[in-house]
Protein backbone atom coordinates (compact mmCIF):
# COMPACT_ATOMS: atom_id res chain seq x y z
CA UNK A 1 0.00 0.00 0.00
CA UNK A 2 2.78 2.39 0.91
CA UNK A 3 4.72 1.70 -2.27
CA UNK A 4 1.62 2.15 -4.40
CA UNK A 5 0.93 5.48 -2.73
CA UNK A 6 4.45 6.63 -3.47
CA UNK A 7 4.16 5.43 -7.06
CA UNK A 8 1.00 7.42 -7.62
CA UNK A 9 2.50 10.49 -5.99
CA UNK A 10 5.56 10.25 -8.24
CA UNK A 11 3.36 9.92 -11.33
CA UNK A 12 1.18 12.81 -10.23
CA UNK A 13 4.21 15.02 -9.55
CA UNK A 14 5.75 14.10 -12.87
CA UNK A 15 2.49 15.08 -14.58
CA UNK A 16 2.60 18.48 -12.87
CA UNK A 17 6.21 19.09 -13.81
CA UNK A 18 5.75 17.92 -17.38
CA UNK A 19 2.60 19.96 -17.87
CA UNK A 20 4.69 23.12 -17.45
CA UNK A 21 6.81 22.24 -20.50
CA UNK A 22 4.53 22.15 -23.61
CA UNK A 23 4.25 25.88 -24.22
CA UNK A 24 7.45 26.63 -26.10
CA UNK A 25 6.45 24.67 -29.15
CA UNK A 26 3.82 27.26 -29.97
CA UNK A 27 6.24 30.18 -29.96
CA UNK A 28 7.24 29.68 -33.58
CA UNK A 29 4.87 28.93 -36.45
CA UNK A 30 7.48 26.88 -38.31
CA UNK A 31 7.52 23.23 -37.32
CA UNK A 32 9.65 20.51 -38.84
CA UNK A 33 7.81 17.62 -40.38
CA UNK A 34 7.96 13.99 -39.34
CA UNK A 35 8.74 12.34 -36.07
CA UNK A 36 11.16 13.94 -33.65
CA UNK A 37 13.53 11.41 -32.10
CA UNK A 38 14.24 11.81 -28.40
CA UNK A 39 17.58 13.30 -27.45
CA UNK A 40 17.95 10.23 -25.29
CA UNK A 41 15.94 7.81 -23.23
CA UNK A 42 16.71 8.00 -19.55
CA UNK A 43 16.22 4.53 -18.16
CA UNK A 44 16.37 4.36 -14.39
CA UNK A 45 14.10 1.49 -13.48
CA UNK A 46 11.23 2.69 -11.34
CA UNK A 47 11.17 6.50 -11.17
CA UNK A 48 10.00 7.68 -7.73
CA UNK A 49 10.39 11.44 -8.14
CA UNK A 50 11.41 14.07 -10.68
CA UNK A 51 11.77 17.81 -10.30
CA UNK A 52 13.12 20.74 -12.31
CA UNK A 53 15.41 23.25 -10.66
CA UNK A 54 13.84 26.69 -10.11
CA UNK A 55 15.68 28.18 -13.12
CA UNK A 56 14.92 25.20 -15.35
CA UNK A 57 18.60 24.40 -15.95
CA UNK A 58 18.49 20.98 -14.34
CA UNK A 59 16.21 18.01 -13.94
CA UNK A 60 16.71 15.72 -10.96
CA UNK A 61 15.42 12.15 -11.04
CA UNK A 62 15.18 9.90 -7.99
CA UNK A 63 14.93 6.17 -8.58
CA UNK A 64 13.85 3.05 -6.79
CA UNK A 65 16.11 0.44 -8.35
CA UNK A 66 19.23 2.54 -8.72
CA UNK A 67 19.16 4.09 -5.26
CA UNK A 68 20.54 7.23 -6.83
CA UNK A 69 19.69 10.69 -8.12
CA UNK A 70 20.49 11.60 -11.70
CA UNK A 71 21.19 15.26 -12.47
CA UNK A 72 20.40 16.20 -16.04
CA UNK A 73 21.57 19.46 -17.60
CA UNK A 74 18.69 20.76 -19.69
CA UNK A 75 20.88 22.70 -22.14
CA UNK A 76 22.17 19.40 -23.50
CA UNK A 77 19.87 16.91 -21.77
CA UNK A 78 22.88 14.93 -20.77
CA UNK A 79 23.21 13.29 -17.40
CA UNK A 80 26.04 15.39 -16.02
CA UNK A 81 26.38 13.47 -12.79
CA UNK A 82 24.89 10.78 -10.65
CA UNK A 83 24.51 11.38 -6.94
CA UNK A 84 25.30 8.05 -5.36
CA UNK A 85 25.36 7.18 -1.73
CA UNK A 86 21.87 6.05 -0.83
CA UNK A 87 21.60 2.31 -0.29
CA UNK A 88 17.89 2.00 -1.03
CA UNK A 89 15.32 3.68 -3.27
CA UNK A 90 15.20 7.47 -3.48
CA UNK A 91 11.58 8.36 -2.77
CA UNK A 92 11.65 12.15 -3.09
CA UNK A 93 13.86 14.95 -4.36
CA UNK A 94 13.59 18.72 -3.95
CA UNK A 95 15.65 21.71 -5.03
CA UNK A 96 16.25 24.59 -2.66
CA UNK A 97 14.49 27.81 -3.73
CA UNK A 98 17.76 29.27 -5.06
CA UNK A 99 18.55 26.04 -6.93
CA UNK A 100 21.98 25.63 -5.32
CA UNK A 101 21.17 22.53 -3.29
CA UNK A 102 19.32 19.32 -3.92
CA UNK A 103 17.77 17.22 -1.17
CA UNK A 104 17.00 13.54 -1.58
CA UNK A 105 14.98 11.34 0.78
CA UNK A 106 15.38 7.58 0.71
CA UNK A 107 14.08 4.29 1.97
CA UNK A 108 17.51 3.90 3.59
CA UNK A 109 16.14 6.32 6.23
CA UNK A 110 18.46 9.19 5.34
CA UNK A 111 18.29 12.53 3.58
CA UNK A 112 21.26 13.72 1.58
CA UNK A 113 22.06 17.31 0.64
CA UNK A 114 23.98 17.76 -2.59
CA UNK A 115 25.69 20.80 -4.11
CA UNK A 116 24.16 21.11 -7.55
CA UNK A 117 27.05 22.99 -9.18
CA UNK A 118 29.71 20.44 -8.24
CA UNK A 119 27.80 17.29 -7.36
CA UNK A 120 29.47 17.22 -3.99
CA UNK A 121 27.60 15.54 -1.18
CA UNK A 122 27.33 18.30 1.39
CA UNK A 123 26.15 16.01 4.14
CA UNK A 124 23.89 13.14 5.11
CA UNK A 125 21.06 13.82 7.51
CA UNK A 126 20.46 10.84 9.76
CA UNK A 127 17.85 10.37 12.41
CA UNK A 128 14.76 8.77 10.91
CA UNK A 129 14.21 5.13 11.83
CA UNK A 130 12.05 4.30 8.81
CA UNK A 131 11.70 5.25 5.15
CA UNK A 132 11.85 8.97 4.39
CA UNK A 133 8.73 9.54 2.29
CA UNK A 134 8.85 13.28 1.55
CA UNK A 135 11.16 16.28 1.72
CA UNK A 136 10.38 19.98 1.30
CA UNK A 137 12.39 23.18 1.59
CA UNK A 138 10.94 26.18 3.37
CA UNK A 139 10.13 29.16 1.11
CA UNK A 140 13.31 30.97 2.22
CA UNK A 141 15.44 27.85 1.79
CA UNK A 142 16.80 27.93 5.32
CA UNK A 143 15.04 24.80 6.55
CA UNK A 144 14.28 21.37 5.22
CA UNK A 145 11.34 19.26 6.40
CA UNK A 146 11.22 15.49 6.08
CA UNK A 147 8.29 13.14 6.67
CA UNK A 148 8.84 9.47 7.39
CA UNK A 149 7.29 6.08 7.93
CA UNK A 150 8.59 6.34 11.48
CA UNK A 151 5.64 8.68 12.10
CA UNK A 152 7.93 11.68 12.60
CA UNK A 153 8.66 14.95 10.87
CA UNK A 154 12.14 16.38 11.19
CA UNK A 155 13.24 19.94 10.61
CA UNK A 156 16.84 20.45 9.52
CA UNK A 157 18.98 23.59 9.26
CA UNK A 158 20.16 23.58 5.67
CA UNK A 159 23.31 25.67 6.23
CA UNK A 160 24.73 23.33 8.88
CA UNK A 161 22.80 20.10 8.52
CA UNK A 162 21.86 20.35 12.15
CA UNK A 163 18.64 18.67 13.19
CA UNK A 164 16.63 21.56 14.55
CA UNK A 165 13.96 19.35 16.02
CA UNK A 166 11.91 16.23 15.64
CA UNK A 167 8.20 16.73 15.38
CA UNK A 168 6.55 13.79 17.08
CA UNK A 169 2.92 13.01 17.56
CA UNK A 170 1.66 11.14 14.51
CA UNK A 171 0.97 7.46 15.04
CA UNK A 172 1.18 6.36 11.42
CA UNK A 173 3.08 7.10 8.22
CA UNK A 174 3.49 10.71 7.20
CA UNK A 175 3.04 10.82 3.46
CA UNK A 176 3.26 14.55 2.89
CA UNK A 177 4.67 17.71 4.40
CA UNK A 178 3.97 21.24 3.20
CA UNK A 179 5.03 24.69 4.31
CA UNK A 180 2.47 27.48 4.44
CA UNK A 181 2.90 30.23 1.82
CA UNK A 182 4.68 32.48 4.31
CA UNK A 183 6.82 29.63 5.62
CA UNK A 184 5.78 30.10 9.22
CA UNK A 185 3.83 26.87 9.56
CA UNK A 186 4.25 23.31 8.44
CA UNK A 187 1.37 20.94 7.81
CA UNK A 188 1.74 17.18 7.89
CA UNK A 189 -0.90 14.69 6.80
CA UNK A 190 -0.93 11.14 8.03
CA UNK A 191 -2.58 7.78 7.79
CA UNK A 192 -3.42 8.21 11.47
CA UNK A 193 -6.38 10.34 10.29
CA UNK A 194 -4.92 13.60 11.57
CA UNK A 195 -3.24 16.72 10.29
CA UNK A 196 -0.69 18.42 12.44
CA UNK A 197 0.28 22.08 12.27
CA UNK A 198 3.75 22.92 13.46
CA UNK A 199 5.36 26.28 14.22
CA UNK A 200 8.46 26.32 12.08
CA UNK A 201 10.43 28.83 14.17
CA UNK A 202 10.22 26.72 17.33
CA UNK A 203 9.28 23.26 16.11
CA UNK A 204 6.36 23.43 18.49
CA UNK A 205 3.24 21.50 17.61
CA UNK A 206 0.68 24.22 17.32
CA UNK A 207 -2.08 21.68 17.33
CA UNK A 208 -3.39 18.45 15.96
CA UNK A 209 -6.34 18.67 13.66
CA UNK A 210 -8.51 15.69 14.45
CA UNK A 211 -11.92 14.65 13.40
CA UNK A 212 -11.54 12.67 10.23
CA UNK A 213 -12.71 9.09 10.52
CA UNK A 214 -10.24 7.70 8.03
CA UNK A 215 -7.01 8.52 6.21
CA UNK A 216 -6.39 12.12 5.28
CA UNK A 217 -5.91 11.86 1.54
CA UNK A 218 -5.28 15.49 0.62
CA UNK A 219 -4.50 18.85 2.17
CA UNK A 220 -4.40 22.28 0.58
CA UNK A 221 -3.62 25.75 1.88
CA UNK A 222 -5.82 28.56 0.61
CA UNK A 223 -4.05 31.08 -1.65
CA UNK A 224 -3.69 33.56 1.22
CA UNK A 225 -2.55 30.85 3.64
CA UNK A 226 -5.32 31.54 6.14
CA UNK A 227 -7.20 28.28 5.72
CA UNK A 228 -6.32 24.66 5.31
CA UNK A 229 -8.64 22.18 3.61
CA UNK A 230 -8.40 18.44 4.10
CA UNK A 231 -10.18 15.69 2.21
CA UNK A 232 -10.52 12.24 3.65
CA UNK A 233 -11.42 8.69 2.89
CA UNK A 234 -14.26 9.20 5.39
CA UNK A 235 -16.14 11.21 2.75
CA UNK A 236 -15.80 14.61 4.43
CA UNK A 237 -13.87 17.81 3.89
CA UNK A 238 -12.71 19.86 6.81
CA UNK A 239 -11.80 23.53 6.79
CA UNK A 240 -9.30 24.63 9.39
CA UNK A 241 -8.32 28.13 10.47
CA UNK A 242 -4.57 28.13 10.16
CA UNK A 243 -3.95 30.93 12.67
CA UNK A 244 -5.80 29.16 15.46
CA UNK A 245 -6.03 25.56 14.30
CA UNK A 246 -9.75 25.81 14.86
CA UNK A 247 -11.92 23.52 12.79
CA UNK A 248 -14.05 26.04 11.01
CA UNK A 249 -16.43 23.35 9.90
CA UNK A 250 -16.87 19.94 8.43
CA UNK A 251 -18.28 19.83 4.96
CA UNK A 252 -20.54 16.82 4.73
CA UNK A 253 -22.48 15.56 1.83
CA UNK A 254 -20.31 13.15 -0.07
CA UNK A 255 -21.21 9.50 0.36
CA UNK A 256 -17.87 8.09 -0.68
CA UNK A 257 -14.18 8.94 -0.61
CA UNK A 258 -13.14 12.52 -1.23
CA UNK A 259 -10.31 12.20 -3.70
CA UNK A 260 -9.32 15.83 -4.03
CA UNK A 261 -9.91 19.35 -2.77
CA UNK A 262 -9.07 22.55 -4.61
CA UNK A 263 -9.52 26.23 -3.88
CA UNK A 264 -10.72 28.51 -6.64
CA UNK A 265 -8.10 31.01 -7.91
CA UNK A 266 -9.49 33.76 -5.67
CA UNK A 267 -9.83 31.45 -2.68
CA UNK A 268 -13.53 32.10 -2.25
CA UNK A 269 -14.76 28.66 -3.27
CA UNK A 270 -13.68 25.11 -2.63
CA UNK A 271 -14.40 22.23 -4.96
CA UNK A 272 -14.31 18.60 -3.89
CA UNK A 273 -14.42 15.59 -6.17
CA UNK A 274 -15.60 12.24 -4.96
CA UNK A 275 -16.08 8.60 -5.83
CA UNK A 276 -19.78 9.19 -5.21
CA UNK A 277 -19.99 10.64 -8.73
CA UNK A 278 -20.42 14.24 -7.57
CA UNK A 279 -18.51 17.46 -7.31
CA UNK A 280 -19.48 19.72 -4.48
CA UNK A 281 -18.88 23.43 -4.50
CA UNK A 282 -18.52 25.06 -1.11
CA UNK A 283 -18.44 28.70 -0.07
CA UNK A 284 -15.25 29.07 1.91
CA UNK A 285 -16.36 32.07 3.99
CA UNK A 286 -19.49 30.39 5.30
CA UNK A 287 -18.80 26.72 4.68
CA UNK A 288 -22.19 26.42 3.04
CA UNK A 289 -22.71 24.00 0.22
CA UNK A 290 -23.31 26.18 -2.77
CA UNK A 291 -24.41 23.27 -4.88
CA UNK A 292 -23.72 19.75 -5.98
CA UNK A 293 -22.75 18.95 -9.51
CA UNK A 294 -23.82 15.44 -10.34
CA UNK A 295 -22.54 12.85 -12.72
CA UNK A 296 -23.98 9.41 -13.14
CA UNK A 297 -20.64 7.77 -12.57
CA UNK A 298 -17.45 8.60 -10.62
CA UNK A 299 -15.83 11.92 -11.45
CA UNK A 300 -12.41 11.33 -12.95
CA UNK A 301 -11.22 14.93 -13.25
CA UNK A 302 -12.15 18.45 -12.20
CA UNK A 303 -10.71 21.78 -13.28
CA UNK A 304 -11.39 25.44 -12.53
CA UNK A 305 -11.00 27.81 -15.44
CA UNK A 306 -8.28 30.46 -15.07
CA UNK A 307 -10.82 33.11 -14.04
CA UNK A 308 -12.58 30.68 -11.71
CA UNK A 309 -16.00 31.07 -13.30
CA UNK A 310 -16.65 27.85 -15.22
CA UNK A 311 -15.89 24.50 -13.66
CA UNK A 312 -15.32 21.45 -15.82
CA UNK A 313 -15.68 17.83 -14.78
CA UNK A 314 -15.08 14.63 -16.68
CA UNK A 315 -16.83 11.30 -16.28
CA UNK A 316 -18.81 8.62 -18.08
CA UNK A 317 -22.23 9.52 -19.43
CA UNK A 318 -23.58 6.10 -20.34
CA UNK A 319 -22.44 2.74 -19.04
CA UNK A 320 -23.46 -0.70 -20.22
CA UNK A 321 -22.79 -3.78 -18.13
CA UNK A 322 -21.54 -5.83 -21.05
CA UNK A 323 -19.55 -3.10 -22.81
CA UNK A 324 -18.53 -0.70 -20.08
CA UNK A 325 -18.62 3.04 -20.69
CA UNK A 326 -19.98 3.77 -24.16
CA UNK A 327 -20.22 7.54 -23.87
CA UNK A 328 -17.90 9.87 -22.07
CA UNK A 329 -19.07 13.26 -20.96
CA UNK A 330 -17.80 16.60 -19.73
CA UNK A 331 -20.02 18.90 -17.79
CA UNK A 332 -19.48 22.65 -17.71
CA UNK A 333 -20.87 24.38 -14.65
CA UNK A 334 -21.43 28.08 -14.06
CA UNK A 335 -19.75 28.63 -10.72
CA UNK A 336 -21.51 31.96 -10.15
CA UNK A 337 -25.03 30.59 -10.59
CA UNK A 338 -24.51 26.89 -10.04
CA UNK A 339 -26.29 26.03 -13.23
CA UNK A 340 -25.21 23.34 -15.61
CA UNK A 341 -24.16 25.29 -18.65
CA UNK A 342 -24.08 22.23 -20.84
CA UNK A 343 -23.00 18.66 -21.20
CA UNK A 344 -20.37 18.00 -23.81
CA UNK A 345 -20.96 14.57 -25.29
CA UNK A 346 -18.78 13.38 -28.07
CA UNK A 347 -16.42 10.82 -26.66
CA UNK A 348 -17.35 7.18 -26.85
CA UNK A 349 -15.65 6.16 -23.61
CA UNK A 350 -14.55 7.60 -20.25
CA UNK A 351 -13.18 11.14 -20.20
CA UNK A 352 -9.87 10.77 -18.40
CA UNK A 353 -8.63 14.36 -18.33
CA UNK A 354 -9.83 17.91 -18.87
CA UNK A 355 -7.82 21.12 -19.17
CA UNK A 356 -8.66 24.74 -19.86
CA UNK A 357 -6.54 26.83 -22.21
CA UNK A 358 -4.63 29.64 -20.46
CA UNK A 359 -7.16 32.25 -21.64
CA UNK A 360 -10.10 30.05 -20.64
CA UNK A 361 -11.63 30.11 -24.10
CA UNK A 362 -11.06 26.45 -24.95
CA UNK A 363 -11.37 23.17 -23.11
CA UNK A 364 -9.47 20.04 -24.08
CA UNK A 365 -10.64 16.58 -23.08
CA UNK A 366 -8.69 13.35 -23.40
CA UNK A 367 -10.58 10.10 -23.50
CA UNK A 368 -10.30 6.38 -23.23
CA UNK A 369 -11.62 6.31 -26.81
CA UNK A 370 -8.21 7.51 -28.00
CA UNK A 371 -9.27 10.99 -29.10
CA UNK A 372 -8.91 14.55 -27.83
CA UNK A 373 -11.79 16.96 -28.25
CA UNK A 374 -11.40 20.74 -28.31
CA UNK A 375 -14.46 22.63 -27.10
CA UNK A 376 -15.38 26.31 -27.21
CA UNK A 377 -16.18 27.19 -23.62
CA UNK A 378 -18.47 30.15 -24.43
CA UNK A 379 -20.80 28.12 -26.65
CA UNK A 380 -20.01 24.51 -25.78
CA UNK A 381 -19.53 23.73 -29.46
CA UNK A 382 -17.07 21.07 -30.49
CA UNK A 383 -14.33 22.90 -32.34
CA UNK A 384 -12.65 19.73 -33.56
CA UNK A 385 -11.66 16.21 -32.68
CA UNK A 386 -7.97 15.39 -32.74
CA UNK A 387 -7.55 11.84 -33.97
CA UNK A 388 -4.39 9.85 -34.35
CA UNK A 389 -3.72 8.03 -31.11
CA UNK A 390 -4.30 4.29 -31.30
CA UNK A 391 -5.35 3.94 -27.67
CA UNK A 392 -6.64 5.87 -24.65
CA UNK A 393 -5.40 9.39 -23.95
CA UNK A 394 -4.26 9.72 -20.36
CA UNK A 395 -3.31 13.39 -20.23
CA UNK A 396 -3.74 16.65 -22.08
CA UNK A 397 -2.00 19.96 -21.46
CA UNK A 398 -2.03 23.34 -23.14
CA UNK A 399 1.16 25.27 -23.65
CA UNK A 400 1.24 28.48 -21.57
CA UNK A 401 0.54 30.60 -24.65
CA UNK A 402 -2.31 28.28 -25.66
CA UNK A 403 -0.97 27.60 -29.14
CA UNK A 404 0.06 23.98 -28.63
CA UNK A 405 -1.56 20.97 -27.03
CA UNK A 406 0.33 17.90 -25.91
CA UNK A 407 -1.28 14.51 -25.35
CA UNK A 408 0.10 11.32 -23.82
CA UNK A 409 -1.42 7.96 -24.69
CA UNK A 410 -1.50 4.25 -24.00
CA UNK A 411 -0.26 3.79 -27.58
CA UNK A 412 3.19 4.67 -26.16
CA UNK A 413 3.38 8.01 -27.99
CA UNK A 414 3.18 11.72 -27.34
CA UNK A 415 1.48 13.89 -29.90
CA UNK A 416 1.82 17.62 -30.41
CA UNK A 417 -1.11 19.50 -31.92
CA UNK A 418 -1.53 22.99 -33.39
CA UNK A 419 -4.53 24.30 -31.45
CA UNK A 420 -5.52 26.88 -34.09
CA UNK A 421 -5.77 24.36 -36.92
CA UNK A 422 -6.02 21.00 -35.17
CA UNK A 423 -3.07 19.82 -37.22
CA UNK A 424 -0.91 17.10 -35.74
CA UNK A 425 2.50 18.72 -35.61
CA UNK A 426 4.26 15.45 -34.93
CA UNK A 427 4.29 12.17 -33.08
CA UNK A 428 7.07 11.45 -30.62
CA UNK A 429 7.86 7.74 -30.68
CA UNK A 430 10.20 5.76 -28.49
CA UNK A 431 8.45 4.68 -25.32
CA UNK A 432 7.87 0.97 -24.90
CA UNK A 433 4.75 1.40 -22.76
CA UNK A 434 1.95 3.89 -22.14
CA UNK A 435 2.74 7.59 -21.68
CA UNK A 436 1.16 8.82 -18.47
CA UNK A 437 2.21 12.46 -18.50
CA UNK A 438 3.79 15.19 -20.60
CA UNK A 439 5.25 18.58 -19.72
CA UNK A 440 7.41 21.42 -21.00
CA UNK A 441 10.53 22.82 -19.36
CA UNK A 442 10.16 26.33 -17.93
CA UNK A 443 11.88 27.90 -20.97
CA UNK A 444 9.84 25.77 -23.36
CA UNK A 445 12.86 24.37 -25.19
CA UNK A 446 12.39 20.83 -23.94
CA UNK A 447 9.56 18.38 -23.69
CA UNK A 448 9.56 15.55 -21.17
CA UNK A 449 7.37 12.48 -21.21
CA UNK A 450 6.93 9.94 -18.41
CA UNK A 451 5.97 6.37 -19.15
CA UNK A 452 5.09 3.02 -17.67
CA UNK A 453 8.24 1.65 -19.35
CA UNK A 454 10.19 3.06 -16.37
CA UNK A 455 11.75 5.86 -18.41
CA UNK A 456 11.50 9.58 -18.92
CA UNK A 457 12.22 10.79 -22.42
CA UNK A 458 13.58 14.26 -22.99
CA UNK A 459 13.01 15.86 -26.39
CA UNK A 460 15.05 18.85 -27.57
CA UNK A 461 12.62 21.01 -29.53
CA UNK A 462 14.80 24.13 -29.76
CA UNK A 463 15.46 23.56 -33.48
CA UNK A 464 11.75 23.47 -34.14
CA UNK A 465 11.37 26.82 -32.47
CA UNK A 466 14.17 28.45 -34.42
CA UNK A 467 16.26 28.92 -31.28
Amino acid sequence: MKREGLRMRAIGFLGLVLGILVWALGNNPVFAQGNLPPVRTLGFGYVESVVFSPDGRYLAVGTRGGSSVQLIETSSWQVIRTFEGHTLAVTSVAFSPDGRLLASGSRDRTIKLWEVATGREVRTLKGHTWDVLSVAFSPDGRLLASGSGDNRVKLWEVATGREVCTLEGHTHWINSVAFSPDGRLLASGSWDRTIKLWEVATGREVRTLTGHGDWVRSVAFSPDGKLLASGSRDGTIKLWEVATGREVRTLKGHTNWVYSVAFSPDGRLLASGSADATIKLWEVASGSLVRTFSHTYPVTSVAFSPDGRPLASGSCGRYESDRGCVQGEIKLWDVATGSLVRTLAGHTDWVLSVAFSPDGRLLASGSQDGTINLWEVATGSLVRTLEGHADRVYSVAFSPDGRLLASGSEDNTVKLWDVATGREVRTLDGHALYVLSVAFSPDGRLLASGSGDHTIKLWDISDLLGR
